[in-house]
């Protein structure tokens, strides 16, 4: 299969190209490799990346994708977005990143992939709003403006699905970590702050909130167990994520257990539009496409502490 991945050199779309490529599919990737972070360590991932024989463009999918893109693919898997809840980022990048990148995209479909067999938004569950314990049905309220405009870009590709335009579902996330994980997340900058002995600033509150931490492999397998579906997903909404919920507190102290060093916690005010419990719901996920996330936490954590050991402690 020919498989088209936005955001390849981010966090999660790397894996899933990695994967798809050891399978054997023909795997091509678009990433724009902005300065939300450091693009070093995008660049890092893209090497990776490219080493499994995927073919990487640089470009911004909110511009002409005419001519850039590789035409007539079966499947596309749509990662790229403007994350998070920063209060530095505005509202027009969300908006155009998130938003008019998904409506450049899906007209570059119809224009030069017309036959896809599935447009595979990746969603996330901030756009169920501050308590994320909802089944796919329920009425979502995001609210962050990151939230608001993942669901925007989720209808925006539900929309042509509805219009017969093109198959297409959308699967929502819930907090991956593991390997890769941004710098700004939590634990990638829980275990820089211990290995540096720099304070790690804990919004206030936040060590009680809850969460359906993910394993980033775990993801991977749903991405994976989607090829070949695309006749039971079309039009689908579907929850991806760990029915095991942990807190921040715990996540913290497994680090501090893993690493045998206590982490130096600095509060900070409260952080507006964070979300307070996610619950991921995953009878659906189950049911459609087989989905049996069996990453531990304690073990997916071991796995991010020894990925981030590797590649900037042991070769610093």
């Amino acid at each position: 299969m020919k498989i088209l991945i936005t955001g390849i050199a981010g966090f999660i779309g790397s894996h899933v190209a990695e994967a798809f490529a050891e399978q054997g599919h023909e795997v091509f990737g678009v990433d724009n490799f902005n300065d939300y972070y450091d693009v070093g360590l995008k660049r890092m991932n893209a090497a990776d990346v490219v080493s499994k024989g995927v073919k990487i463009i640089e470009a911004n999918l909110h511009e002409d994708l005419s001519g850039i893109l590789p035409e007539s693919v079966d499947y596309i898997f749509h990662f790229a977005a403007q994350p998070g809840i920063s209060a530095s980022t505005s509202f027009s990048d969300y908006q155009k990143n998130n938003v008019w990148a998904t409506h450049q995209l899906l007209e570059w479909t119809k224009k030069c992939s017309p036959n896809v067999k599935l447009f595979v938004n990746i969603s996330t569950s901030s756009v169920y709003g501050r308590v994320a314990n909802l089944k796919e049905t329920e009425l979502t309220l995001p609210v962050s403006n990151y939230g608001v405009t993942k669901l925007a870009g989720e209808q925006l590709a539900l929309a042509e699905q509805r219009s017969g335009t093109m198959k297409a579902c959308s699967l929502r996330l819930y907090s991956v970590y593991g390997p890769r994980e941004r710098p700004e997340k939590l634990y990638t900058k829980l275990i820089k702050s211990i290995y540096e002995d720099l304070p790690f600033p804990l919004f206030e509150g936040s060590e009680k909130h809850s969460r359906s931490f993910t394993f980033v492999g775990d993801i991977v397998a749903a991405m994976l167990a989607v090829i070949g579906k695309e006749e039971i997903l079309a039009g689908e909404i579907i929850n991806i994520g760990s029915s095991a919920e942990h807190t921040t507190k715990e996540g913290i102290e497994l680090i501090e257990k893993i690493i045998g060093k206590k982490a130096i916690l600095e509060t900070k005010p409260p952080r507006p539009g964070d979300q307070l419990r996610t619950t991921a719901i995953i009878d659906k996920a189950e049911e459609l496409l087989g989905y049996s996330p069996n990453t531990s936490f304690e073990e997916g954590l071991r796995k991010q502490v020894a990925w981030y050991t590797e590649k900037f402690i042991v070769n610093a």
